[in-house]
């Protein structure tokens, strides 16, 4: 990797808002054809169309694109914008499963979309909000 490639966003590396509206539409697909994510999916309306568009702005901005997200809504506030749903590891695992299939067909750059995953995990697992989550533990 050049030294000009180490300092593009990732928004850009991976291809861009073209990239990104692939990566959502796969999610969401996958959301609704995978059988694992049947109780996901339910926590979502029928219109998928206000929770695509938002994502595709989140996950723009926080893989280093423009700022919509953030100039629309304010911070993220991810575990507070979740709490209304109950997220514990089942359903952190599937979400990850139509993530993680959705990056496979999206990003064409192996170790890119390796990357992405593992930060997205991480994210996942934050958005946790059951009692065993590590993450509320107080020490």
């Amino acid at each position: 990797m050049n030294a000009a490639q180490s300092t593009e966003s990732v928004f850009t590396r991976i291809g861009g808002a073209a990239v990104i509206d692939n990566l959502v539409e796969a999610f969401y697909a996958n959301m609704d054809a995978f059988a694992a994510a049947k109780g996901i999916r339910a926590m979502h309306g029928p219109n998928l169309g206000p929770v695509k568009a938002i994502l595709k702005l989140y996950l723009a901005e926080w893989l280093g694109g423009p700022k919509d997200y953030s100039a629309r809504r304010g911070h993220p506030r991810l575990r507070m914008r979740h709490a209304k749903f109950p997220i514990g590891p089942a359903e952190r695992d599937a979400w990850m499963l139509c993530m993680g299939a959705a990056l496979d067909v999206a990003i064409e750059d192996a170790a890119l979309c390796e990357s992405v995953r593992r930060e997205l995990a991480k994210l996942a697992d934050w958005v946790r909000n059951d009692p065993d989550n590590q993450h509320d533990k107080h020490h």
